[in-house]
C-alpha cells in the first residue's frame, strides 16, 4: 500500500504537482486477502445484541471480546452451530457460523434461567 501523510491508499493519489515525495511504498507482508479473512473472523454483535447490552448495562473490555472471540473458536472447533457463552456472570447467545452474538443477558435477570435452541454452553 502507499503511504500519504502517514495515511495508509490503496493507491497513488493524482495531484496537480508531480512531486511524490511524501508518497512512499508500505512494505508489507500481510496481503488482503489475509487482513479481509482476520475481520470476518472477528466476532460481531448483532443489532438486537447491541440494543439489549445498552438496555442491561452491559460493556465489554476488549480482553472480554477476546474472551467471546476464544469461546467461539472452541465452539466451532467442536462443530457447534448455536452456543450459549458463559462470562462473568452474563450470558450470551452466539450464532457459531456467522460469528455473531445474538443476545446477551446477565443470568441474575434471567425469569426462569432456561436458554433454549442452543446446541453447547462454553465458559469463558
Amino acid at each position: 500500500m502507499m503511504e500519504v501523510n502517514g495515511i495508509s491508499v490503496p493507491f497513488i493519489p493524482i495531484t496537480q504537482s508531480e512531486d511524490f515525495s511524501n508518497v512512499k511504498s508500505q512494505n508489507s507482508s500481510s496481503s488482503f486477502s489475509s487482513i479481509f479473512q482476520d475481520e470476518l473472523d472477528k466476532v460481531k454483535f448483532s443489532n438486537h445484541a447491541l440494543k439489549r447490552m445498552e438496555n442491561r448495562n452491559i460493556q465489554l473490555s476488549d480482553t472480554e471480546i477476546n474472551k467471546i472471540q476464544t469461546a467461539v473458536q472452541k465452539a466451532e472447533s467442536k462443530g457447534s452451530k448455536d452456543s450459549l457463552v458463559m462470562m462473568n456472570d452474563t450470558a450470551y447467545i452466539v450464532n457459531i457460523p456467522n460469528r455473531t452474538v445474538v443476545t446477551a443477558l446477565p443470568v441474575s435477570s434471567s425469569n426462569e434461567n432456561i436458554f433454549t435452541n442452543i446446541d453447547s454452553v462454553v465458559f469463558a
